[in-house]
């Protein structure tokens, strides 16, 4: 028996024809996942992570506890070193996802009395960090630098005669997973600078995509210094689990102290440690940043020849979504190039707004020209 008003929540949900259900995998064209370099299917990596363990004598399933009692194995250290000097940050600390880091953070590290400013469309674990925060939030308009300032004026204007005098923390995505575009960040890091704001960005879909050797889009622009903390996580691109609080050595000291996301939970084991030891040197090695980045300019191509274009939110990432309002009606569509052989996803309200539901196209370096322009002849088809 459940309850009578989750019952009801359950109706309500399926009555809108957007009811969630867990599903196998399937042996379709991947559209769909989030591995855009094909790593999480690495034998090369698999088999590389084993003979870190195996080099290291570690033969441990578990991490036995947390890591400020018994989890914190040599990995962990090698590898936040290493992240580290990759990322060109003073210090990383390693969280058991990219959730787990998201609320950590923002339960946290702002305080009473601060002002935390977020886009709009945000990922749920950074809005769900926030929530738990004591301090106050307020969103702006998506990508939008005006309505940032705006707000930021308004709100501290009112409080003329009680000068504000907490921190303010603005956090954005470099890539955002459900529309994949991409805010303007060197504008986002010149506003901090001229406001004083601690600027938060999370590259959990730049990762590994964006930048020499997949260091992400921030260090690309060569604008990391001036970010006061970087989010990244390991189970986009980098094909294994995990994420990492980049920033300085002293926000590290105070993460170990007050996330209590990292603070109690178990440690991740020492395989899940070693595979993004091993991961990181695959990217290091391999071409398949820049094969997908010659997907992504071919499937923007073809969306032109098609005349499909624009449905779709211009993106520059591996996550290329096509507006068709409705759940029902894009849905229908999903399910369509499903019986087809494509596995391309329906993102439905209320993940998005009403009205802005999608068919979301995760690309991938393994994608072939040919499966890129069969998938989208039979949605141009579709719609």
């Amino acid at each position: 028996m459940l309850p009578k008003k989750l019952t009801k929540r359950l109706d309500e949900r399926n009555a809108k024809n957007a009811l969630r259900t867990l599903k196998t995998q399937n042996d379709l064209v991947d559209f769909a996942s989030n591995d855009y370099l094909g790593f999480a299917m690495s034998s090369s990596i698999f088999d590389q992570a084993h003979q870190i363990l195996t080099q290291n004598t570690l033969h441990h399933n578990g991490a036995t506890g947390s890591r400020l009692l018994t989890g914190n194995h040599k990995l962990y250290i090698e590898t936040e070193s290493f992240l580290a000097r990759y990322h060109n940050a003073e210090s990383a600390l390693i969280f058991n996802s990219g959730y787990d880091a998201n609320i950590g953070f923002f339960s946290s590290v702002p305080q009473r009395g601060d002002m935390i400013f977020f886009d709009e469309l945000i990922h749920a674990s950074i809005r769900d960090g926030i929530q738990m925060s004591h301090a106050k939030s307020y969103k702006f308009k998506h990508n939008d630098l005006e309505d940032l300032s705006k707000k930021f004026e308004q709100l501290t204007s009112k409080n003329e005669e009680h000068q504000h005098s907490g921190d303010v923390y603005v956090v954005t995505e470099s890539v955002f997973s459900m529309d994949g575009d991409s805010p303007d960040l060197k504008e986002f890091v010149n506003l901090s600078k001229t406001y004083g704001f601690f600027l938060i960005v999370d590259e959990a879909h730049a990762t590994g995509v964006f930048g020499a050797n997949g260091v992400g889009l921030l260090q690309q622009l060569e604008v990391e210094q001036e970010v006061f903390a970087r989010i990244i996580t390991f189970g986009k691109a980098m094909g294994c689990h995990g994420a990492a609080v980049l920033g300085s050595k002293i926000l590290q000291r105070y993460l170990v102290n007050f996330a209590r996301s990292f603070i109690y939970t178990t440690g991740l084991p020492v395989h899940a440690i070693a595979t993004i030891q091993a991961a990181y040197g695959e990217l290091q090695r391999t071409d398949e940043t820049k094969k997908l980045m010659e997907n992504i300019r071919y499937f923007r191509q073809k969306l032109k020849d098609y005349q499909i274009a624009s449905l779709c939110i211009d993106s520059n990432s591996a996550i290329q979504c096509c507006i068709i309002s409705g759940n029902e009606k894009v849905k229908k569509i999903a399910q369509g190039l499903q019986k087809k052989g494509f596995d391309v996803k329906p993102i439905m309200s209320p993940t998005v707004p009403l009205g802005k539901e999608r068919l979301r196209f995760c690309l991938h370096s393994y994608n072939s020209k040919e499966e890129i322009d069969e998938v989208l002849k039979l949605l141009a088809t579709f719609v």
